[in-house]
């Protein structure tokens, strides 16, 4: 069973960064995709960023060129560097994996809150 525990949230001031990491216990197996994804006060869960196994990324339009995603796989952990924050990048940041397969298999962590105020 894969467990996920993220870290790295807080209160920031607009313009400034902070660094998410996501640590997954556990085998993670092959091909899979690391995500994060956010869900604003009073908003749906929205996709943030994803980076593949193989090293492929994305990101949602509101991010791209402020937001970072990485992995170290032999830490088992996804990190979003996040520059420039705004004010409604405030949200709970959830890391999620799925595993690729016959039936994929998907796991979420618990989530940390980041703040973005002046």
């Amino acid at each position: 069973q894969v467990q996920l525990m993220e870290s790295g949230g807080g209160l920031v001031q607009p313009g400034e960064s902070l660094r998410l990491s996501c640590a997954a216990s556990g085998s993670i197996f092959r091909p899979n995709a690391m995500d994060w994804y956010r869900q604003a006060p009073g908003k749906q869960r929205e996709f943030v960023a994803t980076i593949t196994s193989g090293g492929s990324t994305n990101y949602a339009d509101s991010v791209k060129g402020r937001f970072t995603v990485s992995r170290d796989n032999a830490k088992n952990t996804v990190y979003l560097q996040m520059n420039s924050l705004l004010p409604e990048d405030t949200a709970v940041y959830y890391c999620h994996v799925i595993v690729f397969g016959s039936n994929n298999m998907n796991y979420w962590g618990k989530g940390t809150l980041v703040t973005v105020s002046s």
